[in-house]
């Protein structure tokens, strides 16, 4: 075989990322777009010593998983990887990619696995949008996102995973600007004013924020912006922030109010929630609201308990926690969020949480060593990449009966698993809820009871126990 050569190979697995996996004469081909259980021809378009990667040309025989995607530009963006596969099949595979990880990484031979929670509608279901603004290649202004691994613009105003009232907001933003001739942003050269546009929708408040990321600190003639979209009902936050930085970052660190206020609000279970553009909030709040009760299900709280919430956020989990516990403490780096959260706690007559600012491997030690804080129960909402390995020795060291482990990443979660279950911890149960249909990001929430045992547990970390997962 080789590069531009056309072959026929059926699709028999399915990668992380969702390319569809085949052979072809026994060498590994990975597929964009294909489904397990198609039989395609493909053009090989980059080859390495095992395994290559390969374009999807034609579809022979269609798998029984195929469906239609709904969204016209669903190939060309490649935001939704897998909405050209049915939607059982999508749970399965995120449920099979969890327990693989678990298995593969972790080394876990009987995982507690349970059913993972579907969504009832798996469109619609995104409160927050951020279109990149930019013009096509005869000048004309154009909102959507980055096709995978470019920045090239895929126009789509109307995003079927996101609400439709982005499609009017998007259309005001760019009418405003061709009448007004602002431009957009042109990152190869840094000149151009408007970035991006953020939406954020309050599922049950309605509230609506639109907040434009601008490379400047002003918006000429923003009063008939302000105008035109205040006749969008449910319009509460109208903002600019400013960026002007030669970066792949969205937002930069200051907001200016142009309308209203500078959040909005909306409600997880009992809980109410203030929003700012800068704020970290989950994008899917109907699913969100399962994760966490299944979260409070698994640190069996009885209001006795003490409770730390690591990367805390705006309090989402916190408060949530502090319904059913004697006292939450939270870690947060971001000092926004952390304000955020503390005004969420006083908004809602919370008074046993609080808030401190700081990175979670800095402040849960120093409290340790310094106060000698205790925790019953441990919760973590770690980003991607995991916990730090400092804060995975302090947790251990500090021995609460209960971690809760809240992963958007199935891999680093198994990483930490496994290195906590090898001092004096075990994995009681595993579950997985979809917040993103249509991609293959799926939620994970894992439960660690602390074993019964006098034995000397070393926490010394192993360097090389870290270097998996390309940390």
């Amino acid at each position: 075989m080789k590069k531009d050569e056309l072959v026929t190979i059926k699709i028999q697995d399915m990668s992380a990322e969702g390319l569809g996996i085949g052979k072809a004469d026994g060498y590994t081909l990975f597929v964009k777009d294909a489904v397990i259980g198609d039989v395609a021809e493909v053009k090989i378009m980059k080859m390495k010593k095992n395994y290559g990667f390969a374009r999807l040309m034609t579809i022979k025989e269609p798998s029984k998983d195929r469906v239609k995607p709904l969204c016209p530009v669903a190939r060309q963006c490649g935001g939704c990887q897998i909405q050209a596969v049915a939607y059982k099949t999508q749970l399965k595979f995120k449920e099979n990619l969890i327990e693989n990880h678990l298995k593969r990484i972790g080394g876990f031979t009987q995982i507690p696995m349970e059913p993972i929670v579907g969504m009832e509608n798996p469109y619609r279901y995104r409160n927050k949008a951020q279109f990149p603004i930019g013009i096509d290649k005869e000048g004309n202004l154009r909102a959507g996102f980055f096709a995978g691994r470019t920045h090239t613009i895929i126009p789509v105003e109307d995003c079927l995973l996101g609400v439709k009232e982005n499609k009017t907001i998007l259309n005001k933003v760019l009418s405003f600007m061709k009448t007004e001739g602002i431009a957009a942003y042109d990152e190869t050269n840094g000149k151009g004013l408007v970035r991006h546009v953020l939406i954020r929708y309050g599922f049950f408040t309605k509230e609506i924020m639109v907040c434009l990321i601008i490379n400047g600190k002003k918006l000429l003639n923003a009063e008939k912006l302000v105008e035109s979209l205040r006749q969008i009902p449910g319009m509460t936050s109208i903002t600019i922030n400013s960026n002007e930085s030669r970066t792949n970052v969205i937002l930069g660190d200051t907001i200016k109010l142009l309308w209203g206020q500078t959040y909005i609000t909306d409600t997880i279970g009992e809980i109410s929630y203030q929003i700012s553009p800068l704020s970290f909030y989950q994008v899917n709040p109907v699913q969100t609201e399962k994760l966490y009760q299944i979260a409070l299900e698994y640190a069996n709280l009885t209001g006795e308990e003490t409770v730390w919430d690591l990367y805390c956020g705006i309090g989402t989990i916190s408060l949530f926690l502090a319904q059913k516990a004697k006292h939450v403490y939270g870690v947060e780096i971001v000092p926004d969020a952390i304000r955020d959260a503390k005004k969420n706690a006083q908004r809602n007559g919370i008074t046993n949480a609080e808030f401190f600012v700081g990175k979670a491997e800095e402040v849960l030690p120093e409290k340790y060593e310094k106060e000698g804080i205790k925790a019953d129960v441990i919760v973590v909402d770690p980003p991607r990449k995991g916990c730090d390995k400092k804060l995975l020795e302090t947790i251990v060291k500090m021995q609460p009966k209960r971690i809760v482990y809240v992963s958007c990443d199935s891999a680093t979660l198994a990483r930490d698993l496994k290195w906590m279950c090898e001092r004096g911890y075990e994995l009681k149960r595993v579950r997985g809820i979809d917040q993103f249909g249509q991609t293959v990001h799926v939620e994970t929430v894992a439960l660690l009871s602390k074993l019964k045992t006098d034995k000397h547990i070393d926490v010394e970390l192993d360097m090389d126990e870290f270097a998996c997962c390309g940390e």
